[in-house]
C-alpha cells in the first residue's frame, strides 16, 4: 500500500491545501505517493505527471475561492467633529459668536488630525502593551516599565493640543473647560487609552491649584499644564491599598515619616497604581507621630505630592513589583508599587487628605463620564456606517426597520449623556471662574456623582449593544469592537462603583440639609416651563411632571436611613433619568452674553426632523433612516430628544402596591411597581441604565421604571466612603 504522504517540496501546497480546507483525494495520494515506492519508471512518470496536474487544478480552484471569498465592508468615520452635529448644534446654541469662531476652526482641524494621524495610534498602542523588566542582563534591578513609541507620542500629542492646559490657561472665561471636555471627548476614543493619564493629570492640578500652589509645586503645577511636550508631565494617583478601594480612610496604611528638612519619606505599598509610568504623583498617607504612632480614620490621612523619578531618571526609592493583569485598558501600564522611603512633601494640611482630594474626585469623574460619552458615540457611528454598508437577506441593515429601531434606541442614550456631560462642565466652568450661583453650585455636586455612574453603566451597555448591531463580525478582536467593550466596563468601576456613589448622592443630600434636591427640583422646573409651550414636546413634559410630583412624594413618606441607602441605587438613577429628560426636551437658549440662556424657537421640529425615528412606530417609514446621521438643522438636533426621551424621566406610577423587606423596620414597607402603562418610549423592563436597549410589547415599547425607595435627607448616620480607585 502507497503511504498517503507528499513530497517535502510541496509543504507549501499542502498547507495551503489543509488550511483551505481542500484535500486529496485518496486515489490521487497514492499517485503523488511515488518517492521511494519500487515501481517501474513508466509508471512512476506517469503517477508523477498525474499528481502535478491534480495539484495544479487545486491550487487554481483555490486562488479562484479567496477571490471570490465573502469580504464585509469596514465601517468607517470621518471627522468625528463635523460628523457630530449634535456636539455642533450644542456648540453654536451655547458659545458667544467670538469663542464659537474660534473653537470651530481649531475642533475642525483637530477633527482631521485624529482621523488621519492620532487614530492609528490608537491601534499601535493595543497591540504593544507595556512590559515590565525588572532585572537586566546582569542581574542589577532597574524596575523599568517599557512603553511603546505610540503611547509616548500620546503624551506629546496631549500637550501639544492644550488637552490638559485648555482648562486652566482659561482663554475663554468659563468656557474653557467645556471646551477642553468637548476635545478631550473627540480624543477618547482615539487614545488609545491614554485618556486615563490625562483624567489623573487634570485631577491633580486642579489639587495643586485649589490649595494655593503651596511648597515646590507651583513648577509641578507649570508642568502638568504646560503645551510644551519636553516640559509636560503627567501624575498618577496612588489611593488604592490592599484593603482599600473606595474605603480609603480604613484601607490606607502608608505610613509618612518627617524628615529634619521638613520633608516626609513614605513606607507602603500601594496595589493599585494607575498610569504607572507617570512623572509625579499625588498619594495619601498617615503621618507618624515621634513614638511611630498613627491616627487611625479619615482624620489620619494627609495628601502627599512625590516625583516617581529623580532627575538621574532613577526611581524615588520605588520598587515596582508587577503589572497588573487586566480586562481592558490594557494599553496603560497599572502597577503594584512598595513606597521603600519614597521622597515626598505634605501639600495639605495634616488630617485633611481627604478634603484635598475632593476636588481631584470631581475631575476624574467628570473624565469618566466624558470616555463614556465618547465610547458610545463611537459605537453608535460605527454601527450607523455599517448599516449603510452591510447587506443581509438582499438588503442593506438600514432598511430593515428593526435594526434600525435597535439603532435608534442607542442614539438616544447617546444623546442624552452626552447633553448631561455638557451641562456638568457647564457648570464646573461657572464655579471656576466665580460665576456659579449657589444654586448652581449645589447641582453641580449632585449632579457629578449621578452623571458618573449613570454612563458608566449605560456606556458598557450600549457596547454590548451596538458589538450585537455587527453580528459575528463584532466578536472579532481585529476589528477593535472587543477593544472597546473591554475599557468601557472599568467605567462603572473607576473612582467609585455605583453602589458608592449612590451613596455619595445621598451624602450630598444630608451634608447640604436637602438643599441640593431643591436646586435639583427647581432646576428641571424651570426647563419644564420652557418646555411647556412647545406642543411636540408635552407629552415629555408632563411625563417629566409627573415623575418629579411622584420623586417629591418618595421623600415626603421616607424617613428611615436603612430605607434611603437600600433606595440609594434606583434614587440616583430616578435622578439621572429625570434631570436627562430636562436636558433633552429641546428648549434651550442662546447666549445672551452673561453666560446665561433665552430661548430658541427653533425647537418645535419635534421628532420628525430628518435622520430620526418616532420610537412609538414599530416599524419606521422607509424614508426615515435613525441613526444614520443627526439632523442637518442644529435646530431639531436636541428637539427630536424630546419624544424619544420620555422613558427616562419616568418614575414608577400609580399601579404600586407595599411590599416589606427584611432589612427594612416594621411598616416601613415603600412602594414598588407592579405594571406601568405602555408608553412610547425606549425602555425595557430593567431598571438599569442600559434598559433602553431591551425590547417592548407590540407597537409601543414597554416600560417599567424602577423602583423607588427614598428618605428625607435627615440622616446622620450616613457616611459613606468617598471613593477612590478601583
Amino acid at each position: 500500500m502507497f503511504a498517503c504522504r507528499l513530497p517535502l517540496w510541496r509543504f507549501s501546497a499542502t498547507c495551503k491545501l489543509q488550511q483551505s480546507g481542500h484535500f486529496l483525494p485518496w486515489a490521487s495520494c497514492q499517485m503523488l505517493s511515488v518517492k521511494g515506492i519500487n515501481t517501474a519508471v513508466g509508471q512512476e512518470q506517469q503517477a508523477g505527471l498525474k499528481g502535478k496536474q491534480v495539484l495544479e487544478d487545486l491550487e487554481m480552484h483555490l486562488a479562484r475561492s479567496e477571490t471570490e471569498a465573502l469580504f464585509h465592508e469596514q465601517p468607517e468615520t470621518g471627522n468625528q467633529y463635523l460628523e457630530d452635529t449634535l456636539l455642533r448644534s450644542y456648540l453654536k446654541t451655547h458659545l458667544p459668536p467670538k469663542v464659537l469662531e474660534e473653537v470651530h476652526q481649531d475642533l475642525e482641524r483637530f477633527g482631521n488630525r485624529l482621523h488621519t494621524k492620532i487614530q492609528p495610534l490608537s491601534w499601535e498602542c493595543e497591540l504593544n502593551p507595556p512590559v515590565f523588566r525588572q532585572y537586566d542582563a546582569w542581574g542589577q534591578r532597574v524596575d523599568h516599565i517599557y512603553t511603546c513609541s505610540a503611547w509616548r507620542r500620546m503624551k506629546e500629542i496631549s500637550a501639544e493640543e492644550g488637552l490638559i492646559a485648555e482648562a486652566y490657561e482659561r482663554r475663554y472665561s468659563n468656557w474653557s473647560r467645556l471646551y477642553q471636555a468637548v476635545k478631550l471627548y473627540l480624543f477618547s476614543s482615539s487614545s488609545g487609552g491614554f485618556s486615563c493619564p490625562l483624567a489623573m493629570t487634570d485631577g491633580a492640578a486642579k489639587v495643586i491649584e485649589s490649595l494655593g500652589f503651596p511648597g515646590s509645586l507651583r513648577s509641578a503645577f507649570d508642568h502638568l499644564t504646560s503645551r510644551d511636550p519636553q516640559k509636560f508631565w503627567t501624575s498618577g494617583q496612588w489611593m488604592t491599598e490592599q484593603r482599600g478601594g473606595s474605603d480609603v480612610a480604613n484601607g490606607t496604611e502608608t505610613v509618612a515619616r518627617k524628615q529634619p528638612d521638613g520633608s516626609y519619606r513614605l513606607y507602603g505599598f500601594k496595589w493599585f497604581t494607575s498610569a504607572a509610568d507617570s512623572d509625579m504623583t499625588l498619594t495619601l498617607a498617615r503621618i507618624a507621630d515621634a513614638e511611630g504612632q498613627c491616627t487611625q480614620g479619615s482624620r489620619g490621612l494627609s495628601l502627599f505630592f512625590l516625583r516617581v523619578r529623580d532627575e538621574e531618571g532613577k526611581l524615588n526609592s520605588i520598587q515596582v513589583q508587577r503589572l497588573k493583569d487586566k480586562l481592558g485598558t490594557r494599553q496603560m501600564a497599572t502597577a503594584e508599587l512598595w513606597l521603600q522611603g519614597a521622597r515626598a512633601e505634605l501639600i495639605s494640611a495634616e488630617g485633611r487628605g481627604v478634603a484635598a482630594i475632593s476636588n481631584m474626585l470631581n475631575i476624574t469623574r467628570i473624565h469618566n463620564v466624558i470616555g463614556a460619552v465618547a465610547s458610545m458615540r463611537r459605537m453608535v457611528s460605527l454601527s450607523r456606517d455599517y448599516a449603510r454598508k452591510r447587506v443581509a437577506f438582499g438588503k442593506l441593515l438600514k432598511d430593515h426597520p428593526l435594526h434600525m429601531q435597535t439603532i435608534a434606541r442607542m442614539e438616544v442614550q447617546v444623546r442624552g449623556a452626552f447633553l448631561l456631560l455638557m451641562e456638568i462642565v457647564r457648570l464646573l466652568g461657572l464655579a471656576e471662574t466665580n460665576l456659579a450661583s449657589e444654586q448652581e453650585q449645589l447641582l453641580l455636586r449632585l449632579l457629578v456623582p449621578v452623571a458618573k455612574l449613570y454612563t458608566g453603566k449605560q456606556a458598557s451597555a450600549v457596547a454590548v449593544e451596538a458589538m450585537e448591531s455587527f453580528g459575528g463580525q463584532g466578536y472579532m478582536e481585529d476589528t477593535g469592537l472587543p477593544v472597546i467593550l473591554r475599557d468601557t466596563l472599568v467605567l462603572s468601576i473607576w473612582e467609585g462603583t455605583t453602589n458608592i456613589l449612590s451613596l455619595d448622592v445621598l451624602r450630598s443630600l444630608v451634608k447640604s440639609q436637602g438643599q441640593v434636591m431643591a436646586a435639583f427640583l427647581s432646576s428641571v422646573q424651570k426647563k419644564l416651563e420652557l418646555a411647556s409651550g412647545t406642543e411636540e414636546l408635552s407629552p415629555a413634559v408632563q411625563r417629566t411632571r409627573e415623575a418629579v410630583g411622584r420623586l417629591q412624594q418618595f421623600m415626603a413618606g421616607s424617613e428611615q436611613a436603612l430605607t434611603m441607602e437600600l433606595a440609594a441605587r434606583d434614587f440616583s438613577y430616578s435622578l439621572a433619568r429625570i434631570y436627562t429628560g430636562r436636558a433633552t426636551t429641546g428648549i434651550t437658549q442662546p447666549w445672551n452674553g452673561l453666560g446665561g440662556k433665552g430661548h430658541q424657537n427653533s425647537s418645535s421640529h419635534g421628532c420628525h426632523g430628518q435622520g430620526h425615528l418616532p420610537l412609538s412606530q414599530a416599524a419606521p417609514s422607509p424614508n426615515v433612516q435613525p441613526g444614520l446621521g443627526h439632523s442637518r438643522d442644529p435646530g431639531t438636533a436636541t428637539a427630536a430628544l424630546g419624544t424619544l426621551c420620555q422613558g427616562l424621566s419616568t418614575l414608577p406610577g400609580n399601579n404600586c402596591f407595599p411590599i416589606s423587606h427584611p432589612a427594612l423596620p416594621p411598616g416601613s414597607g415603600k412602594l414598588f411597581p407592579v405594571s406601568c402603562p405602555s408608553i412610547p418610549c425606549p425602555q425595557s423592563l430593567s431598571n438599569s441604565p442600559g434598559a433602553p436597549l431591551g425590547p417592548g410589547r407590540g407597537s409601543e415599547l414597554s416600560l417599567e421604571p424602577s423602583p423607588l425607595q427614598v428618605s428625607t435627607p435627615s440622616c446622620p448616620s450616613l457616611t459613606p466612603a468617598l471613593g477612590a480607585s478601583p
